[in-house]
């Protein structure tokens, strides 16, 4: 069980790591919006890419694993993506009113995007994390596994300790000296 945690707390920082990373493309690459710190704390992560990763995983593992068949065409994959597509977009809606309620604003703006609700959600960007999802359920996390589980019990410890000391020190800077 220890193990697990210590894996599944790895794989959020992971993904919180990656989602910082893919909005900071966007803004800077795709938008030439220039740079801004796209996460809530002070270091390179969006938790909420990582806790809806987690979400995925917990959520969606055991139906990418069945084969749902309508005749003979595997439809599974559809039914994974849709289920990301609903997943993320719960995930960020419920995100920017938790944003809202402790910062006085949500840190996007999709009322540029057709299909959307507030600017909170739309359609545009749940496809992309629909498809962003498929490459993480499908690509990723079997990576990511497969590593943690070459690690021995110790050495994952220690990477776990480490990262939790510096996400920890983070957490405290953020809330301590930050308008939260």
């Amino acid at each position: 069980m220890k193990r697990k945690i210590e894996e599944y707390f790895l794989y959020f920082i992971l993904y919180s790591m990656i989602g910082w990373l893919y909005e900071v493309f966007l803004e800077v690459v795709i938008y030439r919006w220039g740079f801004s710190n796209r996460g809530v704390l002070l270091g390179p992560y969006c938790v909420v890419y990582g806790f809806g990763a987690l979400l995925l995983i917990f959520l969606l593992t055991r139906l990418k694993k069945k084969k749902i068949k309508i005749k003979k065409v595997n439809i599974t994959p559809i039914l994974v993506f849709i289920g990301i597509v609903v997943i993320t977009t719960l995930v960020e809606l419920i995100a920017s009113y938790i944003m809202e309620f402790t910062r006085g604003e949500w840190l996007w703006d999709y009322t540029r995007f057709n299909f959307n609700f507030e600017g909170r959600i739309a359609l545009n960007p749940s496809i992309r994390f629909g498809i962003g999802g498929m490459i993480f359920l499908y690509l990723l996390q079997p990576l990511f596994e497969k590593l943690t589980s070459n690690l021995s019990d110790r050495k994952l410890n220690i990477i776990f300790v480490l990262v939790a000391i510096v996400f920890a020190i983070d957490l405290l800077y953020t809330f301590l000296f930050s308008k939260l």
